[in-house]
Order: C-alpha cells, then structure tokens, then sequence
C-alpha cells in the first residue's frame, strides 16, 4: 500500500486523481476529504491511499 500526500488547488487535485483511478495497475482504496492548507484557501491538501492489482 502506498500513501500519497496532494497538494495544490482543487482542479490540480482532481486532475491527478482521474490519472490514478484510470492507471490500470492500481486501486484507489481511499481518498480523504481536502483540507486547506495554513494562510491561504486557494490551496488544499488530500491524503490517497493506493495498492498495486496483483
């Protein structure tokens, strides 16, 4: 299992997330709510939690 930090703003976020979900040899098991980061509301971070298909 791998654990993967995002950060940037919410279009960022969501474009790299589609590339995980459609990357054939891995599963999205999980994916946390955004959480805006300290001093700013443009930018927000997502936890995802992947594991490659056997």
């Amino acid at each position: 299992m791998l654990k993967i930090r995002l950060q940037g703003t919410l279009k960022d976020i969501q474009w790299f997330r589609r590339i995980l979900e459609k990357h054939k040899e891995l599963d999205v098991l999980e994916v946390s709510d955004a959480y805006t980061n300290k001093g700013t509301s443009k930018y927000f971070r997502v936890y995802v939690e992947v594991e490659e298909k056997e």
